[in-house]
């Protein structure tokens, strides 16, 4: 393992900051000397990025990048400096691949703006589950990273809030996607290592839990219906509707004053 590489990988700006900021904004793609032809950072990225997707980022070290692009991993350390610096460039160009639009396409309602955010989010977290093992509260802005935010806030610009509270919007909702895409990351990881589907493993507690809810000693659950738990509850509408609506009276009421 590299100095610049920290244990598992997994923290982004743990590198060198400065190396990651010059390949992100692209004053540091082509190596002095000795390059493979056909060998690109562009490339180097979107291979990490394609192992990573289809098995983890464990599975992903400079070693087996190199062995994927055909090359040796000495020629790989002339594009990239370690593993830490390149989970910097795969966070940023992840995060860029759903920004089509430019600001002018951006929705003049902010309730819509917050709902395309969420969903887009939503979606990003799917196609690239590595991304919650990712520690990112020090995370290298790139080009994507401020193009992302700088949307989202053109999307919350009718809000009437102070810019603060504007930056814990995006906080707010991020999280809220964040936390309901790592249960469903978690419950897949659950079924796809034991083998054991969702709708096996509760049936396999059933005789345990309807002798608790006839004892009589937890009435409120036995009280619940028994679709409470059910897969037809869409529990992400139903966050993001509660969060706009508080975030409504807010605006509701900053325009009253």
């Amino acid at each position: 393992m590299t100095k610049s590489e920290p244990a598992g990988g997994t923290t982004t700006g743990s590198g060198d900051i400065a190396r990651s900021l010059e390949l992100l904004w692209g004053t540091g793609e082509r190596p002095s000397r000795g390059p493979k032809p056909g060998l690109t950072l562009d490339r180097i990225v979107a291979t990490a990025v394609g192992i990573a997707d289809a098995e983890g980022l464990d599975a992903l070290s400079m070693r087996r990048l190199s062995t994927e692009l055909g090359t040796g991993t000495m020629t790989l350390y002339r594009y990239v400096p370690g593993k830490a610096e390149l989970l910097d460039l795969m966070l940023d160009r992840v995060q860029g691949e759903p920004l089509t639009m430019d600001a002018s396409g951006v929705p003049d309602d902010w309730r819509t703006a917050i709902d395309v955010m969420a969903h887009t989010y939503r979606a990003t977290l799917h196609a690239h589950p590595w991304l919650l093992k990712i520690n990112q509260a020090r995370t290298v802005l790139g080009p994507s990273a401020l193009r992302g935010l700088e949307l989202a806030l053109t999307g919350l610009r009718g809000m009437g809030l102070t810019d603060p509270e504007l930056i814990s919007v995006i906080i707010t909702v991020n999280s809220f996607v964040e936390g309901l895409a790592r249960t469903e990351n978690h419950a897949a990881e659950a079924a796809r290592d034991t083998g054991l589907s969702d709708a096996a493993f509760w049936e396999g507690q059933h005789p345990y839990l309807e002798r608790a809810m006839l004892s009589g000693d937890y009435p409120r659950m036995a009280a619940l219906s028994e679709d409470a738990f059910g897969p037809g509850f869409d529990h992400f509408a139903f966050g993001l509707a509660r969060i706009v609506d508080g975030l409504g009276a807010l605006v509701r009421q900053r325009a009253g004053q």
